[in-house]
């Protein structure tokens, strides 16, 4: 677009790349490529409706003002609402607008009717069109409105809220949809989305305009994560008083799995703290190089949370700022978090999406949220990028959900609708907070799934995941295996990421080669039976991770391993047989066939 085409918006040009003023590498005082090319889009198409998908921290909120400053100047609109999820994105909103010259009300409220002189339009959450949506539909239809819709899935949330948000905004003259995540884990259709059937016939989602994050990635818009997954022994009792044990990340049941992952994130056990001394421990290394980078731990419930903050303010000496819910002050306390040096903020789902706090470098998934929205929204609160390299550490129960969800974050995912009932897509989307809350609940349920009583949870680091790839085969919390990856430096290139993770994980395999005990020369039956079981226990964990990181069956791993080295199966291999495929097996990980 040229200079001649955008009179009055003098402060609109001025605007960076991301609010507030915190462009990433290379790209301050200009508009970033994408936005350039939506811009362009968006202009030339002069379309009624516009939905702009873009990965979090890629800056939607420039976009989106550069839109609405030059639709004003161009007397397209005459007033603007932006409508939100929460209380603290309408005060971000009207802050970063307000820099550009556009005067958005916040503190608007249904009763008023009308928006305060002085005031280009408002900012809303869906909850208050939902409470009145004729209010703002007489509001729209008053004016030549352009409404924005931020996070535009939440129009989903509910049957009646997507009918409000409809109602509402069929006036507009324009209506600007956005969204860093274009899916959701029903079938409710989002309004003011363009729905397509694919080559299977499904009703998707058609974006007008699309940045995922594996480009953004690329453009260094956004910090590469580097997942820290945490395993170790669980134990509870269920309802009808049976004990139950299982190794968190091991293979079970869906119900199992749920149970094991909802006693590591017991507070009184010892799982919770192990983690969040670890994350603690990546904290300072970070900050060594980017010094004010900051902590979130996410927290399933507002007693989980306080209980969080409890512990790191034992293992910090320093108190966190704990966000509990979209309640008075939370907005307050954020802005306050975002503007200091303080290491740790605690918080329940509020933070997990749109909320800007650029200067978080560190997490901690605490939560029992498995939906790919959710896990989306919470993980892009780390990926905001404002130097180059710049990388995020997000530590999580090493369960299979969660480790899919990470192994997939470059997958773009559309908004299906339509889909089959009995569809289980691959165990993909299971456990959020309302399931597990329904599970419980449900007498007919499985006594693993009713309501149970967490008698004890230890930790393990497990691996780590990065740019595809997973490294490292375990090790006791405080190990040298564990610390070879906390202690990374907090600023490196990716593939510098990628080099010391693959010689960290060279070291521990040399470490575990050089402690294991050299093989006797006796025969299996003369043998310790005990040494004999160690050891193939020893071989099917790393049997294990490989299947894990290459995504081979278990059983295909072992027939490999027998091809390598010859051998009859683990049951009746020798001891030298055994650890001839563990060798050979630890040299595969260091990239050794």
């Amino acid at each position: 677009m040229s200079a001649d085409r955008l009179p009055g918006t003098s402060a609109a040009e001025q605007l960076p790349p991301a609010f507030p003023e915190r462009a990433a590498w290379g790209t301050a005082g200009k508009l970033r490529a994408w936005q350039a090319e939506a811009l362009e889009q968006y202009f030339r198409d002069q379309p009624k409706d516009f939905l702009a998908v873009a990965t979090p921290g890629a800056g939607k909120t420039t976009f989106a003002l550069r839109v609405a400053a030059e639709l004003l100047a161009q007397r397209v609109v005459n007033r603007v609402t932006v409508v939100a999820p929460t209380e603290h994105l309408k005060v971000q909103w009207a802050d970063s607008a307000s820099r550009v010259g556009i005067k958005l009300d916040p503190q608007f409220k249904n009763a008023q009717g009308k928006h305060a002189p002085g005031y280009h339009g408002v900012a809303i959450t869906y909850a208050q069109v939902a409470a009145k949506p004729v209010l703002h539909h007489n509001r729209t239809a008053a004016g030549r409105t352009l409404v924005i819709l931020d996070e535009v899935h939440h129009g989903g949330d509910a049957l009646s809220w997507g009918d409000a948000v409809r109602e509402a905004f069929d006036p507009a003259v324009r209506r600007l949809s956005l969204t860093g995540t274009p899916f959701r884990s029903d079938t409710s259709p989002i309004p003011f989305v363009t729905y397509a059937p694919d080559e299977n016939g499904i009703r998707t989602s058609v974006a007008d305009y699309s940045y995922g994050y594996g480009r953004a990635l690329k453009d260094s818009v956004v910090r590469p994560v580097m997942f820290l997954a945490y395993a170790g022994a669980m134990s509870w009792r269920t309802r009808a008083g049976d004990e139950m044990s299982h190794v968190l990340g091991e293979e079970t049941t869906k119900d199992i799995n749920a149970q094991a992952w909802r006693t590591a994130l017991d507070p009184a056990g010892d799982w919770i703290p192990a983690v969040l001394k670890a994350a603690d421990l990546r904290l300072t290394e970070v900050r060594r190089t980017v010094h004010d980078a900051g902590g979130l731990v996410i927290a399933t419930d507002q007693d989980n949370a306080r209980a969080y903050a409890k512990v790191l303010r034992e293992l910090t000496g320093e108190a966190p700022t704990v966000v509990l819910s979209d309640e008075a002050g939370a907005s307050a306390r954020i802005e306050q978090f975002q503007n200091s040096t303080d290491r740790w903020m605690v918080a329940v789902r509020m933070v997990s999406e749109g909320v800007d706090v650029p200067r978080l470098c560190v997490g901690v998934y605490a939560t029992s949220s498995a939906t790919p929205l959710f896990f989306a929204q919470a993980i892009g609160r780390f990926v905001r990028a404002r130097k180059r390299g710049e990388t995020a550490s997000v530590f999580l129960p090493s369960v299979p959900i969660l480790m899919a969800l990470a192994n997939s974050m470059e997958v773009e995912r559309d908004h299906a609708l339509d889909r089959p009932k009995n569809e289980d897509e691959n165990d993909v989307v299971v456990f959020d907070d309302q399931a597990m809350e329904q599970a419980n609940r449900e007498e007919g349920a499985s006594d693993q799934m009713g309501s149970f009583e967490a008698l004890g949870a230890e930790a393990l680091f497990d691996r780590v995941l990065f740019d595809g790839g997973e490294f490292g085969t375990g090790g006791a919390i405080g190990s040298e295996d564990e610390l070879d990856f906390i202690g990374i430096p907090g600023l490196l290139e990716p593939d510098q990421v990628h080099e010391l993770l693959r010689t960290q994980q060279a070291r521990q395999a040399k470490r575990k080669t050089a402690a294991a005990p050299p093989a006797p020369e006796t025969q299996p039956s003369e043998l310790d039976h005990r040494a004999m079981k160690e050891e193939r226990n020893q071989l099917q964990s790393l049997v294990g991770a490989w299947s894990r990181r290459t995504g081979s069956p278990h059983k295909t791993v072992h027939v490999e391993l027998r091809k390598a080295c010859g051998g009859p199966p683990v049951a009746q291999a020798t001891r030298e047989q055994i650890q001839a495929r563990i060798k050979k097996l630890q040299g595969w990980f260091v990239g050794k066939k």
